[in-house]
C-alpha cells in the first residue's frame, strides 16, 4: 500500500511538471482574452489512474509551478490562491470518475470509458473554471467593458475558454487511449 501511494506521488509530480511543459508551449488564441492548450491532459491521465487525491495533488503542484515558474498574473494573495493553488486542484475532481474508468478500461469497454473519460474531463475542467469565473468576477471586474457587469465579463471569457479546453483536452485524451490504452491503466 505505501509504495503504491509513494507511486502515485511520484507520477503526480512527474505529471504536474509536464503538465507546466505542455502550458509553455504557444497555445491557440481565439481572441486577445481566450487561449486553448492541452495543458490540462497530464492532470487528467493522473486522475484516470489514480483518482481524487493524487489528481488534486497533481493540480495543485502545477499551480504552485505556475506561480513560481510561469506567467503568473499576481493580482493580490488572495487571487493567487483562488487561481493558482485552489483552481488548479480542482482539476483532480475528474479523478472521482476513476473506478468507472478503470473497470470499463480492464473489461475491454472502450466505448464507455470514453464516456466515462469525457464527463471526468468535463467535470475536471468545469471545477477548474468556476475558480477563474469567481475570480475574474472578484478581480478583474474593473476590464469589463462600460456597461457589462462583472459576473458577465467572466463569464463571456471563462466560460468559451473552459468549453474550448474541455473540447481539445478530450480529444486528445479520446485519441491517447485509442493509440495507447496502457496509459490509462494503473
Amino acid at each position: 500500500m505505501r509504495n503504491s501511494n509513494l507511486q502515485g506521488m511520484i507520477e503526480a509530480a512527474i505529471f504536474a511538471a509536464f503538465a507546466f511543459v505542455l502550458d509553455l508551449l504557444p497555445s491557440i488564441d481565439i481572441t486577445p482574452a481566450i487561449s486553448i492548450s492541452f495543458a490540462m491532459v497530464p492532470i487528467f491521465i493522473i486522475a484516470f489512474r489514480w483518482g481524487f487525491k493524487m489528481s488534486f495533488f497533481s493540480g495543485l503542484l502545477w499551480g504552485i509551478l505556475q506561480l513560481l515558474l510561469g506567467d503568473a498574473w499576481v493580482v493580490t494573495p488572495i487571487q493567487v490562491i483562488m487561481e493558482y493553488f485552489i483552481a488548479f486542484a480542482f482539476i483532480g475532481f475528474a479523478g472521482l470518475l476513476m473506478p468507472q474508468i478503470q473497470r470499463d478500461l480492464n473489461d475491454n469497454k472502450k466505448g464507455k470509458a470514453f464516456a466515462w473519460m469525457v464527463l471526468a474531463t468535463l467535470i475536471g475542467s468545469f471545477a477548474r473554471y468556476v475558480w477563474h469565473y469567481i475570480a475574474g468576477v472578484i478581480f478583474f471586474g474593473e476590464y469589463a467593458p462600460e456597461g457589462v457587469s462583472p459576473s458577465w465579463y467572466s463569464l463571456t471569457v471563462n466560460g468559451p475558454a473552459m468549453l474550448l479546453n474541455f473540447l481539445l483536452c478530450a480529444a486528445v485524451l479520446i485519441l491517447l487511449v485509442s493509440t495507447a490504452p496502457r496509459l490509462m491503466k494503473k
